[in-house]
């Protein structure tokens, strides 16, 4: 047996690729390490533009010529695999993990490879080797609650780049670190590379490990799982199957793509047609644990680069008769006297990071869904809600 077939042997298939790229040097590997030490949360390459990289937030160009086309293709094309290679041609985008090694550590990364304008171009998220804790992340305490919960579930909210993939790597990690139980991924790439501590972790690559999400949850009802991660809910398929896996007793975690906690509600909607939503009320109303929101924001704290914002709606009695009723608008006035029950809203989150002064108040003010409540708040005078029942 050669070399390579006996390290293919001792690993699992779903890190063949990324064990491969580390051993193979590849010309795009300097950028990626460049990333890495730069401390850049993301790597972007254009024709036409030198590589820029998002440090704290703002893109940054690198101190080199821009990109050609023919330079592009160099570089792109030897990441991917057969199968990417033949997704990118028929989809005009791939998106793969690809891992590095810096100074002995390895270091993966969540590439889109893209075609724009007849250019090829990539956007790669850099995915930290350990996963922070809930304080490490300056996220709510009340968070710890979420993970608790033996079936249903729990839905993490907003636009690309808002961290939560990083928050739910942390909810799980915590579970791992304190309950003895199944947890089952699909992700479509695999971020995060848990290390099992209490739990069995089993993750698996969509594409790699299984063909589809469609036939990855049709194995998992027979994989004996108490807690799954699906990922992203893009279609109405993907959710269907979530709410039935929570239904049927297990606790699953996914992400949306939704700017707050109450409007989430809405845009689960939107997946389906008019005639289906009040049977997905009552499905929601039932099942859901929590959703939470997030954005980041740029910190004043020295040594932190960006901190979280965070919308906390727990699915209590108040709040699962409000979406029954189709109430939605009264929503975040029962958020925002919930705080007993770990709820907050955005405005109470971001006075308590003015407070903490990990924000500035400007910033503050900028991202506020109401500036006027939020500057009432900082005052120090509370602003009554709107009668919720």
């Amino acid at each position: 047996m050669s070399n390579t077939n006996a390290q293919k042997s001792s690993i699992s298939s779903s890190d063949y690729d990324s064990f491969v790229a580390v051993h193979r040097e590849l010309e795009i590997d300097k950028l990626f390490r460049a990333c890495v030490k730069l401390e850049a949360s993301d790597l972007h390459l254009k024709v036409g533009n030198p590589p820029m990289v998002r440090i704290d937030g703002t893109l940054r160009p690198m101190q080199r010529s821009p990109i050609e086309d023919e330079e592009m293709v160099r570089l792109c094309f030897p990441m991917m695999s057969e199968r990417n290679r033949k997704i990118f041609d028929h989809d005009g985008g791939a998106d793969f993990a690809h891992m590095v090694e810096v100074d002995g550590t390895n270091w993966r990364f969540r590439v889109n490879l893209l075609q724009q304008l007849g250019h090829i171009g990539l956007v790669a998220r850099r995915v930290n080797s350990w996963i922070p804790d809930f304080e490490g992340l300056y996220l709510p305490k009340s968070m710890v609650d979420l993970c608790k919960y033996d079936q249903g579930m729990v839905l993490l909210a907003g636009v690309t780049g808002s961290g939560k993939t990083t928050t739910i790597g942390s909810m799980l990690n915590w579970i791992n670190h304190n309950y003895r139980k199944h947890i089952l991924t699909l992700e479509d790439p695999i971020e995060f590379v848990f290390t099992e501590d209490k739990c069995l972790i089993n993750q698996r690559e969509i594409g790699l490990d299984v063909v589809d999400f469609e036939v990855g949850m049709k194995h998992a009802v027979r994989e004996d799982p108490d807690i799954m991660l699906v990922g992203e809910m893009r279609d109405k398929e993907t959710f269907m199957t979530a709410i039935h896996a929570a239904e049927t007793g297990h606790l699953v975690f996914g992400t949306i793509h939704a700017s707050g906690a109450p409007g989430t509600i809405g845009r689960i909607l939107d997946l389906f047609p008019q005639d289906m939503h009040g049977a997905l009320r009552s499905a929601i109303s039932m099942n859901m644990k929590g959703i939470v929101a997030q954005k980041l924001l740029k910190s004043i704290k020295p040594g932190v680069g960006r901190v979280p914002t965070v919308e906390i709606m727990r699915f209590t009695p108040t709040i699962r008769k409000l979406v029954q009723e189709e109430e939605d608008h009264k929503l975040s006035g029962a958020i925002s006297v919930g705080v007993e029950d770990g709820m907050q809203t955005f405005t109470q989150s971001l006075k308590q990071l003015v407070d903490d002064k990990l924000i500035d108040r400007t910033v503050a003010l900028e991202v506020a869904p109401n500036p006027e409540e939020l500057k009432m708040a900082l005052k120090g005078i509370s602003v009554k809600q709107p009668g919720i029942m």
